[in-house]
């Protein structure tokens, strides 16, 4: 089955110890036995604390609301196991990831205006140097011929000044711009780190799927004979093996979750409903079934 995950953020839950083997019952009553990393959610939160706010999938019935779901296998399954209350023993390490990135903040760097600020001051000292050598020579020039110097001398003072001070915010400038320079350095490898943390993160999300998925898929293949279709897929032995129709997987993964429904069927879906020689939509699925042209 194609398709694209939705991302979502991870709330903080626990692990399951390895001896643990919990039992999840389909809507026909088959107990099976989950992989031991996987572990009930309200066993993993306390005592009255509220629900996961976010998990590596997103809310079951966004997932399972309609089929086709739009979704991969790993996710309808991973879906189904969430609606029955189990998380993954990934799921502290996801939080963290989670927390660390958003932990990260990149400040915002104006390199350009650092830069631009060192060139108007450069270039007003430049203009100022050129002024007071001017101003100088004009002073030497009227004491050369005995004439009176005193205006000269004050232009020149205040040249002078205007140098100063110019050469002051010329310094001022190029430490501001190697701060800008230092802070945009910094910016990058935080960017850096929050690229490296989210890569880990979507790796920890698609390990938290499979894990999801890997303990439901004995409850999937039981469920593949009684849905349109499901009859002449070839499950394997994991997800991953799976081969048969996308909407018989679709239909058997909703049979087998715990959402309330209703499940809007699309026109293919319906369709298959239709030249299938089986139980209703609702009979099949277990919850209350939409049709596109009701």
């Amino acid at each position: 089955m194609t398709g694209t995950d939705r991302s979502e953020e991870v709330a903080d839950e626990l692990s399951v110890p390895r001896d643990s083997s919990p039992v999840v019952n389909v809507r026909d009553g088959t107990e099976v036995h989950l992989d031991d990393r996987v572990v009930s959610a309200d066993h993993a939160r306390p005592s009255g604390s509220a629900p996961s706010a976010g998990v590596p999938v997103p809310n079951p019935p966004e997932v399972l609301g309609r089929i086709p779901t739009g979704t991969t296998l790993r996710t309808e399954l991973a879906a189904a196991a969430r609606s029955r209350g189990l998380a993954s023993s990934f799921a502290a390490e996801l939080s963290t990831l989670h927390e660390s990135i958003e932990a990260i903040e990149i400040p915002s760097v104006d390199l350009e205006g650092a830069r631009k600020r060192l060139a108007e001051a450069t270039g007003e000292e430049e203009r100022l140097k050129e002024r007071v050598a001017a101003t100088r020579g004009n002073v030497q020039g009227r004491r050369e011929v005995a004439a009176d110097a005193k205006g000269s001398l004050a232009d020149l003072e205040e040249a002078a000044a205007a140098l100063s001070a110019a050469q002051t915010e010329r310094i001022a400038a190029e430490q501001a711009l190697e701060r800008a320079r230092d802070r945009a350095a910094a910016a990058r490898d935080e960017r850096e780190r929050r690229l490296t943390l989210r890569d880990r993160l979507d790796n920890r999300r698609r390990d938290a799927r499979s894990e999801l998925a890997n303990a439901t898929y004995p409850a999937f293949c039981e469920a593949l004979p009684m849905v349109p279709n499901g009859a002449m897929a070839d499950p394997g032995d994991a997800p991953s093996a799976y081969e048969g129709s996308s909407l018989a997987a679709s239909f058997a993964a909703v049979r087998i979750s715990e959402v309330d429904g209703p499940v809007v069927l699309g026109p293919d879906a319906a369709t298959a409903f239709d030249r299938w020689d089986g139980p209703s939509p609702e009979t099949a699925l277990g919850v209350p079934a939409v049709r596109p042209d009701l």
